[in-house]
Order: C-alpha cells, then structure tokens, then sequence
C-alpha cells in the first residue's frame, strides 16, 4: 500500500519556492470563517499576495452568513491584514441545496460535506480564472471535521485543465487547529459550533460539540 501524501510538506516546499524565487504569486484564498483563517494567513501571508474569498453558500441562516463575514473583516483590519481584499461571492443558500439534493439525511462527513466542498472550489477556481489568480486554496483543511486528503483531490482536479494551480494544504498540522483556536481568543473572535448548513446545525446541536 501506497503512503499516504503528506500535504503539509507540499505546502511548505511550495512556499520555500516562492521564497527563494523572490515572487509573490497570486493567492485566491477560499475562507469558511474568521478563526479557520486566522492561522491559515500566518502561513501564506508574506509568501503569496493574498485574496481571501468568502463563499459559503451551506451557510443557511442569512444573519449567520454576515455575520461571519464581517468578523473575517474585522479580523484582517484588527491583526494587521488590511492590505489583503475581501471578495464577497454572496448569500446563495440555494446553491447549497440544490448541489445537496437527495444526500440531506447523510451525517456529516460523509457525501454530501465532499459535495460541499466541491462547490464552493470549483466556485473559487472560476473567481481565479476571472481575476488572474496564480492560485487557490481553502481554509477548509485547518478543521480536524473536515477531510483534508478529499478537499486536495477535488483541488487538484478542477484546476487540472486550467492556467491556475490548487495550493495543497492541510493547514491543522502542526497544531495549526489549536493554533487556530489561540487567535480566535485574542481577537475575541465569534467561533460558530456548527459548520453553516442547516444538516451540520441540527447534528452539532445534538452532539454538543464544537466545530
């Protein structure tokens, strides 16, 4: 059996790379949240000339989706990142279900979180091509509930046939979560307890835990 591909390692050669070559490439960043990104920029900031992109359309409840929105802002304002732009890609809960259908009993995890992910990369490369992005990655691989290995397959896939590459990542290594969880304490940050659909909200609100 193969060994499995150590993504934190790719990342890390790729960011010495663009080190070395003394070349910021532009970096479209697909951001699910404040605290997911707060560590995931510590890691691409000053490597990459970075665009965080904020489409999330599993988030259902429209207060919820701008809420989270604005604590990305004020995060990027408050630790220093006012120079990196904000694309919002819009409230579009209609998206989201529409890509879900017939999966919705599913728990999460399973198909219809990989369907998910799906849709909001391939929304992420399309933003890339329009705005002449190098690349573009996701703060998706920073949660230990998320499947780091799938979101890098479905990366690599949709930007095959493209001029822009997926930056590999599984930005959780390295105590990145953690890490992750320290920021959101000293910016104070809102960390929601559910990933955004209305399927992870029911699930995490019977389970009690914390995403």
């Amino acid at each position: 059996m193969a060994n499995a591909r150590n993504f934190d390692k790719e990342f890390e050669k790729i960011r010495e790379e663009c080190l070395s070559n003394g070349v910021k490439p532009k970096l479209l960043l697909h951001c699910c949240c404040a605290p997911c990104s707060s560590y995931c920029l510590t890691q691409l900031n000053g490597y990459f000339d970075v665009t965080c992109f904020f489409y999330n359309p599993n988030i259902t409840d429209e207060k919820e989706y701008y809420h989270r929105l604005e604590e990305l802002k004020r995060f990027l304002n408050e630790a220093g990142y006012d120079g990196i732009k904000v694309i919002d890609g819009g409230y579009f809960p209609l998206d989201f279900f529409e890509a879900v259908e017939g999966n919705e009993n599913l728990p999460e995890g399973c198909a219809r979180c990989f369907i998910c992910y799906r849709l909001r990369l391939e929304k992420t490369l399309l933003m890339c091509e329009k705005g002449g992005f190098d690349y573009f990655a996701t703060t998706l691989t920073v949660s230990p509930h998320k499947r780091a290995d799938v979101l890098n397959e479905i990366g690599e896939e949709i930007a095959k046939n493209s001029g822009v590459k997926y930056l590999p990542s599984d930005f959780k290594k390295r105590g990145g979560y953690l890490k992750s969880i320290e920021l959101s304490k000293e910016y104070d940050l809102y960390r929601q307890n559910f990933c955004g659909c209305v399927f992870s909200e029911k699930q995490a609100r019977e389970e009690k835990r914390i995403i």
